[in-house]
């Protein structure tokens, strides 16, 4: 008689990966659905446990799972853009906007709900988490530009930005996802460029960055691609 095979031990989650579990669910629904289309029996079924359970996580019932939910999905927006500084600027700020639209493309119907604001849960607190997202991913990027005290016509060209990242991103959804998402993410690049470029005519210190950029451009065109044989070839 052929002896079956073992039954694999139970393993009892710890308090942080059963917090974590809850979370990933609460995320995945949010994801696709507006935050009040969303329950607590929902997020249960979603993680395969009971609604009981998900109180003793979250004691403060739906209004607690879904800041716990967003502060997740900001910390993951705000990490789109820390890339790291080698580099020329163009590279780096496509690659930021790769990882910032793929989750916009990942999570449609609660980035759109997270965005335009009007749930039924948004609070000051959730407000506030919104908002930390914008800040972090400006001063990501006047990182980006090596800019530690810049002036307040950059910084508000680069909030500016960001702001309108965000409407395209909202945009682009009502719109199918259409253009194709490299194409939305070069125009983004390119509405960057012009920005500084408008701005540089007013502020000396935006000046310096788009002229350096403009030294970057053309050092990047330039270069000659791999297997071009060079001059000294």
């Amino acid at each position: 008689m052929t002896p079956s095979a073992p039954t694999p031990a139970y393993r009892r989650l710890s308090v942080e990966e059963r917090r974590t579990q809850l979370l990933n669910a609460a995320l995945t629904l949010f994801a696709h659905r507006a935050p009040e289309d969303v329950s607590l029996d929902d997020v249960a079924e979603a993680a395969g446990v009971s609604r009981p359970l998900v109180y003793r996580y979250f004691p403060g019932g739906k209004q607690q799972l879904y800041e716990a939910a967003l502060r997740s999905a900001a910390e993951e927006l705000q990490n789109c853009f820390d890339e790291p500084r080698e580099g020329h600027l163009v590279p780096r700020l496509s690659r930021a906007l790769d990882r910032y639209l793929t989750f916009v493309d990942q999570h449609d119907a609660g980035f759109s709900a997270l965005l335009q604001g009007g749930s039924v849960v948004e609070t000051s607190r959730t407000t506030a988490i919104v908002d930390g997202v914008r800040r972090a991913a400006a001063e990501h990027i006047l990182r980006h530009l090596g800019v530690s005290d810049p002036s307040r016509l950059l910084r508000m060209t680069v909030r500016m930005w960001i702001t309108a990242v965000e409407a395209a991103s909202l945009i682009w959804l009502d719109e199918g996802k259409q253009p194709p998402v490299e194409e939305l993410r070069d125009w983004l690049v390119e509405q960057f460029v012009a920005a500084l470029s408008v701005t540089a005519g007013r502020d000396p210190q935006t000046a310096a960055l788009a002229e350096n950029l403009a030294e970057q451009e053309a050092e990047q065109h330039t270069e000659p691609s791999a297997g071009q044989p060079t001059a000294d070839s």
